[in-house]
């Protein structure tokens, strides 16, 4: 597995709620490269909670849908955004249980919608949640001029 580099964090004006490390009311994911999949180590904190010691499921779905952006950032080398985000609820998260694991992995491209498929793993290993990602993919050169969508080999350390 290779860590990824989130070359958007230079830029100034950067507070991604899902992965600025610059945002400090943000999630501050990381990424990681692990052959067709991109994953995600997370470890919630108290205050994601909905029901007690539960992680929310709009924290849940935000989880999924960002790294399903990155499997556009890596795996297309540009930029998207949601279309539509379909998300099952299996088992709850417990929020003091440790870190939880997602892994996104690109299933189907029709011209300019990708489908991403997400997993979330408890800390135990057992699927908590899924979702099926859509995504509406720019060109690169409109991820370029939109989003100040870097070189794609910045991803790489």
């Amino acid at each position: 597995m290779k860590k990824l580099n989130n070359p958007f964090a230079e830029e100034p004006s950067y507070y991604c709620f899902g992965c600025s490390p610059n945002n400090h009311h943000g999630l501050q994911m990381e990424f990681y490269e692990d052959g067709d999949d991109i994953v995600s180590i997370w470890d919630p904190e108290n205050y994601y909670q909905g029901y007690v010691n539960t992680l929310h499921g709009g924290i849940q779905s935000t989880v999924m849908d960002e790294i399903a952006s990155w499997v556009v950032f890596v795996k297309l080398k540009t930029g998207g955004v949601t279309s539509r985000l379909t998300s099952r609820f299996r088992k709850p998260v417990m929020v003091d249980k440790g870190p939880i694991t997602l892994r996104a992995k690109l299933i189907e491209q029709n011209r300019n919608i990708a489908k991403i498929q997400v997993y979330l793993y408890n800390s135990e290993g057992v699927l908590c949640a899924e979702a099926l990602a859509e995504y509406f993919v720019l060109s690169q050169e409109k991820a370029r001029e939109m989003m100040k969508f870097p070189d794609p080999e910045a991803f790489y350390e």
